[in-house]
């Protein structure tokens, strides 16, 4: 991330590097104390936890298509809610997945930092 970066700019390489399983960049964005309250299971996913699926092919990403972001900005934190479709596998079970996210921001030495993720599943109409 660049120093003309924006929380926006940040939630797009986000999920860019998660479909590509780019730990190294994944690694500069999320927090070191980053936490994820998964969409399917509601379990709380470390950092380390997160970057050893990825990197093992224990989780894939196929598809993650992001809609509405909305962007709230205090100070030097930021919330981005919205909405996504994903696709993927994990441990070689395939799974799709229609959720509703929130994803909070800090900046950190002139960089937007992901300190917590937490999805929610749509289900129905």
């Amino acid at each position: 991330m660049s120093n003309e970066s924006s929380p926006l700019q940040a939630e797009q390489q986000f999920f860019a590097s998660l479909i590509r399983a780019d730990v190294r960049a994944l690694d500069r964005i999320l927090t070191e104390d980053f936490l994820l309250v998964d969409v399917m299971t509601g379990s709380e996913i470390s950092k380390s936890a997160l970057l050893t699926a990825l990197e093992s092919g224990q989780l894939k990403f196929d598809t993650i298509d992001q809609f509405e972001p909305r962007l709230r900005m205090y100070g030097e934190t930021a919330v981005v809610n919205g909405r996504t479709q994903m696709s993927g596998r994990f441990e070689r079970m395939p799974f799709t997945a229609s959720s509703r996210y929130t994803h909070f921001y800090v900046k950190a030495q002139a960089q937007w930092r992901l300190v917590s993720a937490q999805g929610t599943q749509i289900t129905g109409g």
